[in-house]
């Protein structure tokens, strides 16, 4: 299906995905390298990649609510481990076969009784909380868990994991002090398999390697190295029409608030993307756009549904042409959100429902 007039176009390039995920899977060698999917694949949409990411080998993945998990069942079918990180009640999954992730010890509870009752221990992920301190089994819960294990009776726990939350400043003494709690929880537990890294985690060096690392962000282009070169791929780009180019004098003012000022006689286009897009409104008078390689700067408000851009020295930008708002080579998810003051991943997951998906598959 093509894209309706006006209508932005949001391309997702699949294969580089993929290969995002087969060069993490190379890092994580001996160990098994898993697909975070969640929040609708970080708004790329979670079915087509986890598809895309099954075909390059993956059959780990992890997405955040039960409902995902659902989807994303349906959508692969039998084989593939699909673990929920927020976890769910014994049952509620019905036949999906999905793993919940344990993060109380009233969960361990209720699914062990489940598993007793029924007489088949339940599968399940062990999160154990070593200092994010959201989540997982809290120190004093681990400790009741050490001192008895038959609360574990009736689970078939396949892994214990616990989550890194600095895992993006390498020199940050948490990293290391997480490690070590982790490796001590895990001695005082039964034997079972550990996943330890996220993105960024994977990049801090062989005491961080584990059974099963979990990279989100690191497959979708985000940088898993701040303050070093990315080594991922681009996977998506954002592509905006100019529904009306317009001459204005200098001295003119353009948008809400008259908070840009044409400083010399200007073009301005005005193009069909919007904070309800996703497009935040923080990133007014702040981005950049491209337009065949050329830097394109956004001028005045991001309003709901349509922004601005100086486009006086592209004589060759008209109405119908497209901009490139997010995932050019000037204005990559991680650039357009120092320019907006949050990371990567928002600019991602907002992305809006309004876009035409055109999916690259090879």
């Amino acid at each position: 299906m093509s894209p309706q007039t006006g209508q932005p176009v949001l391309t997702i390039d699949l294969p580089a995905i993929a290969a995002n995920w087969r060069d993490l899977a190379a890092r994580g060698a001996p160990g098994a390298v898993a697909g975070v999917v969640k929040a609708d694949g970080y708004g790329l949409g979670a079915i087509e990649v986890a598809r895309a990411l099954r075909g390059a080998g993956c059959r780990h993945f992890f997405v955040a609510c039960l409902a995902e998990g659902l989807a994303l069942r349906a959508a692969l079918g039998a084989g593939p481990m699909v673990a929920v990180l927020e976890g769910f009640a014994p049952g509620e999954d019905g036949d999906a076969g999905l793993v919940p992730v344990l993060n109380a010890l009233s969960d361990v509870a209720a699914h062990a009784a489940a598993g007793r009752a029924a007489g088949v221990a339940r599968r399940a992920i062990l999160h154990l909380d070593t200092g994010m301190a959201r989540l997982g089994l809290d120190a004093g819960e681990q400790a009741r868990v050490m001192q008895d294990h038959g609360i574990l009776a009736g689970l078939d726990l396949i892994y214990a994991m616990t989550h890194l939350a600095c895992a993006d400043e390498p020199q940050h003494p948490m990293n290391a002090a997480q490690a070590a709690r982790f490796t001590a929880a895990c001695a005082g537990l039964p034997a079972m398999r550990r996943s330890l890294a996220n993105s960024s985690g994977m990049f801090l060096g062989p005491g961080f390697g584990s059974d099963l690392a979990r990279p989100g962000c690191a497959l979708y282009g985000i940088n898993p190295t701040p303050g070093a070169p990315n080594p991922m791929r681009q996977v998506m780009r954002l592509d905006a029409p100019v529904l009306q180019v317009r001459d204005i004098p200098a001295g003119a003012s353009v948008g809400y608030g008259a908070s840009w000022v044409a400083q010399r006689a200007s073009r301005i286009a005005t193009v069909a993307v919007g904070y309800a897009d996703g497009y935040l409104r923080s990133l007014s008078g702040r981005a950049m756009g491209e337009f065949q390689g050329r830097p394109v700067p956004l001028v005045a408000r991001v309003s709901m549904d349509l922004t601005t851009f100086d486009v006086t020295d592209l004589p060759d930008i008209a109405v119908g042409r497209r901009i490139t708002v997010l995932g050019g080579a000037r204005c990559t998810p991680d650039e357009a959100a120092a320019r907006a003051g949050t990371i990567g991943y928002e600019m991602l997951t907002g992305l809006g429902a309004r876009y035409h998906r055109d999916y690259l598959r090879g």
